[in-house]
């Protein structure tokens, strides 16, 4: 593999830990079902306690995978998927041109 595969795969490291844990994929899943949600939405619906569900909140905001709309004095939170599909994308093109 090349270096630019490799560089590629690097930047996609922090996608891929945002995206590895059972109670963010959850998350993820859930708002694909129901978005917009609140954080108290999202806790009602999982295990977690709000103060958990908040911190994965954070980790997901930070890797563009969901985004956060404030509408008076409540916060809702939708999937912003855009960023991590042209990440994505750019490695697997990069890695089928490294491998051809």
């Amino acid at each position: 593999m090349g270096q630019k595969a490799i560089d590629t795969f690097r930047a996609c490291i922090p996608l891929f830990q945002a995206l590895s844990d059972p109670y963010r994929q959850d998350i993820i899943l859930l708002l694909a079902e129901q978005e917009p949600l609140t954080v108290n939405q999202i806790t009602e619906n999982l295990t977690l306690s709000r103060p958990a569900v908040s911190h994965h909140l954070k980790i997901l905001r930070d890797q563009q995978l969901v985004s956060l709309e404030q509408k008076g004095t409540q916060r809702f939170y939708s999937l912003e998927l855009d960023n991590a599909t042209v990440l994505l994308k750019e490695l697997v093109l990069t890695v089928e041109n490294q491998c051809e």
